[in-house]
């Protein structure tokens, strides 16, 4: 009897689908819905809401913008006094050169010594430290800053080509010391 039972079930959902969807009804199902007949739904759309729903959009939009702007400007007091927490004299960037996309080398000063940095995506890495003395050797940095006058003489190179060199060079001379020949 049970190897029938399924098969025929399924033969009369594929006959009439709304029959064998039915379900025995419980109580309380038979009570008729209070709906609003077709004339009450025009008169309510008909009412002068229109106005009220406009000046709530208005002020919706109002309260959300100033949401924003409140937002923004509590992160921007945020950021500046991370940054001016972060300033000091200990530490300051000599140069700059960028080697690629998100990568470059720092030199940064830290007191009395000069540090190497390669800087990329993945983190910042030291590559060599100089005292002050072995960085005027090598020519990463000049004895003392010249004064500018405002006037230049002659055809000036660009800061950073100039560094570019001293780096070059300095690599240079790091290779002859460590290659083995």
């Amino acid at each position: 009897m049970k190897r029938f039972a399924i098969p025929a079930s399924l033969a009369l959902l594929l006959i009439d689908p709304a029959s064998a969807l039915a379900t025995v009804k419980g109580p309380g199902e038979d009570k008729p819905l209070n709906l609003p007949s077709s004339d009450a739904t025009r008169e309510l759309g008909t009412t002068g809401a229109s106005g009220g729903s406009l000046t709530r959009t208005f002020v919706g939009l109002a309260i959300v913008v100033g949401a924003i702007y409140g937002l923004y400007w509590v992160l921007k007091q945020v950021k500046k006094s991370r940054e001016e927490s972060a300033k000091g004299s200990g530490l300051q960037t000599e140069a700059i050169v960028p080697l690629g996309p998100n990568r470059s080398l720092h030199l940064v000063r830290a007191g009395r010594e000069l540090v190497l940095v390669g800087v990329a995506e993945q983190g910042v890495v030291p590559i060599r430290t100089y005292t002050e003395e072995e960085a005027i050797a090598v020519g990463l940095i000049g004895d003392e800053p010249e004064e500018d006058l405002g006037t230049p003489r002659g055809p000036q190179t660009p800061p950073i080509v100039a560094f570019q060199g001293k780096i070059r060079e300095s690599l240079e001379g790091l290779r002859a010391r460590t290659v083995r020949g």
